[in-house]
């Protein structure tokens, strides 16, 4: 009986071997094959950088964080919006380039010599159509000759047109000072009239004319709109005018009436030595991240600095006879007429 019972077991213990081998063996065939890992790829070692092509990639990483820095300073400036700047904020962009200006030019001041109001108004009235060099360096032998305005309305015409004749239009302005110096004479017993209204009854004497001879012979603020203010203006959009009178209200509602004539000098001044008409300096301008119209000129520093004029590029001003501090400031006289110059 014993001999039954553990034939029986045996059996049931092989049994049941059989069947964990069975279901063993179909589960290794059911599994996926392991997928065989590649092995890993030899790098290749670095290749010698040729001195040629190393100089190329240095000078392209130079070209690159040039351009990241023109970038950066057009990023700063303002960029043209969906609505129209406000009348705030214009004012305060206004302001503020007046004062960086003033801080550029602390010396600024009219560029024709003068010693007294009559000479000033003359010397304006020449600088129409020519540069205030060639008025400073025509006008010392016209006032020598006739240094009050008696004198000069009782001047011979053929004898004014020569001394004009390096000015220009020397015919139309002979007639100019003729005709205001005997307008002096006759209706105000020769003396220079301190009015905005008797300036320009004046011949030859429009209101651009009267504010300068006002702000600068009389202390009484003035507006000087000549071609450089108009076009800066402009550019920094204070305004969209073209009619002198017109940008003259403009850019006089920005400012208070005491900046008007110390204005008028930043931003002439900054027209003929940096703001050019043609190619602007915009790489070496102290107002670039003011200004809408940055990068309509040269923005690279180093070739900006070449468009700079008159004692920004190391050039001779333009007047002959210039305040001290001009002097102080560096800056040097103009030649007389004939001589050399630098500008």
């Amino acid at each position: 009986m014993k001999a039954v019972k553990k034939a029986t077991a045996k059996k049931a213990t092989a049994t049941k071997q059989a069947t964990a081998t069975k279901q063993a063996t179909k589960a290794t065939k059911t599994a996926p094959a392991a997928k065989a890992v590649p092995a890993a790829k030899a790098v290749p070692a670095a290749k010698a950088v040729p001195a040629k092509t190393a100089a190329k990639r240095a000078a392209a990483k130079r070209a690159a964080s040039k351009k990241a820095a023109v970038g950066k300073a057009a990023a700063e400036k303002p960029q043209p919006a969906g609505k129209p700047e406000s009348q705030t904020s214009l004012v305060r962009r206004a302001r503020r380039i007046n004062r960086e200006l003033a801080e550029v030019y602390p010396y600024a001041h009219p560029e024709l010599d003068f010693e007294n109001p009559f000479q000033l108004l003359v010397a304006t009235v020449l600088s129409a159509q020519t540069t205030d060099l060639r008025v400073n360096q025509t006008t010392p032998t016209l006032f020598a000759k006739y240094p009050t305005p008696e004198d000069l309305a009782a001047a011979n015409p053929e004898e004014v047109e020569e001394i004009l004749r390096p000015c220009g239009f020397f015919r139309a302005k002979t007639k100019s000072v003729i005709g205001l110096s005997k307008g002096l004479v006759e209706e105000f017993g020769g003396e220079v009239p301190g009015r905005l209204e008797d300036l320009v009854k004046l011949p030859g004497v429009g209101r651009k004319t009267a504010f300068v001879v006002l702000g600068n012979a009389f202390g009484r603020p003035g507006i000087t709109v000549d071609t450089h203010f108009q076009r800066l203006v402009r550019r920094w959009r204070w305004t969209a005018e073209t009619d002198p009178d017109k940008i003259e209200a403009a850019v006089g509602a920005l400012f208070p009436r005491s900046d008007w004539t110390d204005l008028s000098h930043h931003v002439i001044w900054h027209g003929r030595r940096m703001c050019h008409a043609r190619k602007p300096a915009c790489g070496v301008c102290p107002i670039a991240p003011l200004c809408p119209a940055y990068g309509e000129g040269e923005t690279d520093p180093e070739k900006a600095k070449k468009l700079l004029k008159y004692e920004k590029g190391g050039f001779p001003g333009q007047r002959l006879n210039p305040p001290q501090a001009y002097l102080d400031a560096g800056g040097r006289p103009a030649p007389p007429l004939g001589g050399v110059s630098g500008t």
